[in-house]
């Protein structure tokens, strides 16, 4: 697949992800909602990273993503992101307003399980980048060993 078709296609589960996690702090409550909507957070943000650097390794998208994810939830440690949440609310659907820890565990869960389609999909579509698939990362050599013996 093109880096010009996968941005399209990026671009569209990045709307996805975005109407699917509006429509889970609209219309859930509760921690299971709180969970699943920092999950999707971060699903997004492996996206975005992707759509940045669509030739990133599907690894180091992930990484990177989680690292942003942890990043923004330890900033909540601050109180900035809740003082500027009281002053502009929808910051608090960019930034969250108060620390918790399982934030981190709906982060990684989130970026993995994203990071994972993304291997997959590049896999399906015959990149390389989502996973070793030369011999020399781990795979079967194409001649045996020992190569053909000489006459």
């Amino acid at each position: 697949m093109g880096t010009g078709r996968r941005r399209i296609l990026l671009a569209a589960v990045g709307v996805a992800l975005v109407v699917v996690g509006l429509a889970v702090a609209r219309g859930m409550d509760g921690a299971v909602a709180a969970f699943l909507g920092d999950a999707l957070y971060a699903a997004l943000i492996v996206v975005a990273i992707a759509f940045l650097a669509p030739r990133a390794p599907a690894r180091l998208v992930t990484l990177v993503a989680f690292a942003i994810c942890a990043a923004v939830e330890l900033f909540q440690l601050t109180g900035v992101p809740a003082a500027l949440a009281d002053a502009v609310p929808a910051v608090a659907l960019v930034l969250g307003t108060t620390f918790q820890w399982t934030d981190l565990l709906a982060y990684a869960i989130g970026a993995i399980a994203a990071g994972a389609v993304d291997a997959v999909s590049r896999r399906a579509a015959g990149s390389s980048r989502g996973a070793p698939t030369t011999p020399s990362a781990g795979g079967r050599p194409p001649h045996p060993p020992g190569g053909t013996p000489s006459r």
